[in-house]
């Protein structure tokens, strides 16, 4: 007789199989990170560092949440960070220097995204390009051009005493001179519509599809160019949303600013469990981590790390979120 082979405990649970060992983990770090800079730091302790991390956490998890249908198709999208100011930038000077209604800002901002990430879809699909090298490309362009419409000049969105700067309270509303931040309803109610739409419709499984066997899915009649192109729409229009986050959040977006801001967005979905080589990953992971991101952001300087120290930190975390990636794909191969 052959003897049965054991299985783990613990991954074998079917609530840990539904919610997926990766997210247990990393909501464990989560919580560890909390405790550690909430004992290091007493300014961590304080109802303003929430402030703090729930305004990084909102241009963060809108870009991630983005950028992970690009993941998914084996692809990746390098313009978000720098685009995301650009955008701002852009439907900020119209506002503040061309009058235009606050409404008008808010619709070229997010139209400005989606513009640029149909034109990222369109040169990885029909195109040929490699995901990595048109997105680098496009981040370029971006970069000069938020700078060239502006003047090369600062831009800042009415402030939320102003009569135009009701954006701002999208995201924080003054309660009895309490900030609530509001904004991580907006994540939520996004979060869970694109989870359904990658999940339970056809486009979102075809890109997924496209992930995991790009010529399988192909044969089968699927137009892989045109959902490919899906993708990268998706991560276009979310980059604007993005800006309008960003902008309600801080005070002054600056020309040629953005750049590594995609790392960490792209680095929360990895982390949240999205694989680099396509056809893994959910919505609900990659806001995880790019809370962890978030929290990363704003702990570290609170324990006297210096910028270049906070750099190296978080190099370290991706290298082990990308190394524990390789490690799942060896393990499914």
């Amino acid at each position: 007789m052959t003897e049965k082979k054991k299985g783990n405990a613990f991954t074998d649970n079917p609530l840990v199989r539904a919610i997926g060992v990766q997210k247990i983990v990393v909501v464990l770090v989560l919580i560890a990170m909390l405790i550690f800079f909430s004992a290091a730091s007493s300014a961590f302790r304080q109802y303003s560092t929430l402030l703090s991390i729930m305004d990084c956490t909102y241009y963060l998890a809108f870009l991630g949440i983005g950028v992970t249908f690009c993941l998914i198709t084996g692809g990746v999208d390098l313009s978000i960070g720098t685009g995301m100011f650009c955008y701002a930038l852009v439907g900020g000077y119209l506002i503040t220097q061309k009058n235009m209604p606050v409404i008008v800002g808010i619709i070229v901002t997010v139209l400005c995204g989606l513009l640029v990430g149909t034109i990222n879809g369109l040169i990885v699909s029909r195109g040929g390009h490699a995901p990595f090298l048109a997105t680098l490309c496009t981040m370029m362009i971006v970069r000069g051009m938020g700078a060239i419409v502006t003047g090369n000049a600062s831009v800042t969105w009415p402030s939320s005493s102003s009569p135009n700067g009701w954006t701002r309270k999208l995201f924080k509303m003054d309660m009895g001179g309490t900030k609530i931040p509001i904004g991580f309803l907006w994540v939520l109610i996004l979060a869970v519509a694109m989870s359904i739409f990658l999940n339970k419709t056809r486009p979102g499984r075809y890109i997924i599809a496209i992930g995991s066997n790009k010529e399988a899915t192909r044969l089968s009649g699927v137009n892989v160019a045109k959902y490919q192109t899906l993708a990268y729409i998706i991560s276009g229009t979310f980059t604007g949303l993005a800006a309008l986050a960003y902008s309600s959040a801080f005070q002054s977006m600056i020309p040629g600013g953005g750049g590594g801001i995609e790392l960490n967005a792209i680095g929360g979905a990895i982390i949240g469990g999205t694989s680099m080589s396509g056809g893994a990953g959910t919505i609900s992971g990659t806001i995880i981590g790019v809370f962890l991101m978030s929290v990363l952001q704003t702990g570290l300087p609170m324990i006297g790390l210096q910028a270049n120290w906070q750099q190296i930190i978080i190099g370290l975390v991706l290298i082990i979120a990308v190394y524990i990636d390789v490690l799942k794909n060896k393990k499914l191969a």
